[in-house]
């Protein structure tokens, strides 16, 4: 049994992804290729921006939009305590403080309620994170960031393909990020990501950031990185593209039988706040005896993972940045997540013994 079955995906589109991989070798044109731009204007179609940026890496582009906002060594961003550490990791490469704020503890996004007491004069924006495939409260976030006049960056690495009364993620805010590692819902064969923004002056700093800094041959405007997307990825993207709408209804639909199947199991099953949808780039159970699960689930064939085991204020490498503000709902939700295999393909008798196998343990 496959967690994330790429396998079959790619079975389905392989003669697109070999067309699209073979005009790029035709072209020769490997890196920020035709492909590219392309690929950059149909993923802005989608999501409603204005700009999207093509970039190397979904973390990559956590750190260029920080720079591309000119946030600096000695400011402060709003991070919530649970997620993957690449949210607050690009901001301390740039010796920016991450100031962790709880989650809410339905949705296990950033708590609004929570943000406010975390804004200092050194807090330059918020970096919500829409965990697991559904969007962050932005109303709510952004009207906060708006009365403090700060940024905000929507993390969206497992988001990309959500809506958030009826916009979609990666459009809703000042910058948003998403990633295109393989197991994403929209997933390349290696790495890759993308910036989007509704700002011109930031659009083009952040063109400028991928390729060193940039704005014209040999002449260098500002700080910056090798942060390209390969062309090759980008037309596997392309491929992917043309699928990726049914793919949405296809995971949501694998979602919603898994919520009707275990509904009567002793777990909490993910919650899906008013005017969201989601993408399901996880399908996340909270259960108490979630080593005694694993165990129970692997035994019987059936993968499993956790994201993410260990809060950001616990990390060896941020203990430092905690100073007892009360992180209670990412500590527990930390401690018993489980997620169960999700994938647009999975088949009915697939998750019928996945589901009856948590029931067996659980009750």
């Amino acid at each position: 049994m496959q967690f994330i079955d790429l396998k079959k995906q790619y079975q389905l589109i392989k003669d697109d992804v070999l067309n699209e991989i073979n005009q790029v070798l035709d072209s020769g044109q490997y890196i920020l290729g035709d492909k590219v731009p392309e690929l950059e204007k149909q993923l802005a179609s989608y999501t409603g921006a204005k700009h999207c940026i093509g970039v190397c890496d979904g973390t990559k582009a956590l750190l260029m939009a920080l720079m591309a906002l000119d946030i600096k060594a000695g400011d402060e961003v709003i991070v919530p305590a649970f997620t993957f550490i690449a949210t607050a990791s690009m901001a301390a490469l740039l010796g920016i403080t991450p100031v962790f704020v709880d989650v809410d503890e339905k949705t296990y996004n950033l708590d609004p309620a929570k943000l406010e007491a975390a804004i200092t004069s050194k807090t330059k924006a918020i970096i919500p994170v829409s965990l697991y495939g559904q969007c962050a409260d932005f109303d709510a976030i952004n009207a906060i960031a708006a009365k403090h006049n700060l940024a905000v960056i929507e993390d969206g690495a497992q988001s990309f393909g959500a809506t958030y009364k009826g916009r979609q993620s990666c459009s809703l805010t000042t910058i948003a990020t998403t990633s295109f590692f393989p197991s994403k819902p929209l997933g390349c064969y290696g790495d890759g990501g993308a910036i989007f923004t509704n700002n011109d002056e930031i659009a083009t700093r952040l063109k400028w950031i991928r390729i060193h800094g940039q704005d014209k041959r040999y002449h260098h405007a500002t700080l910056g990185i090798n942060g390209r997307l390969d062309t090759l990825q980008a037309g596997v993207l392309l491929a992917k593209m043309r699928i990726f709408p049914e793919e949405v209804k296809l995971r949501e639909k694998v979602a919603v039988r898994y919520n009707q199947l275990l509904s009567d199991a002793n777990c909490v099953t993910p919650y899906l706040a008013a005017g969201n949808t989601s993408v399901y780039a996880q399908y996340t159970l909270l259960v108490n005896d979630r080593d005694g699960l694993i165990k129970f689930l692997n035994e019987n064939g059936i993968p499993t993972a956790v994201h993410y085991p260990i809060p950001l204020h616990k990390q060896p490498i941020f203990t430092h940045n905690y100073h007892g503000q009360d992180l209670s709902v990412s500590e527990k939700v930390a401690a018993k997540v489980v997620s169960l295999p999700m994938h647009p393909y999975l088949d009915e008798e697939t998750q019928d013994k996945i589901v009856a196998t948590v029931k067996q343990f659980i009750g």
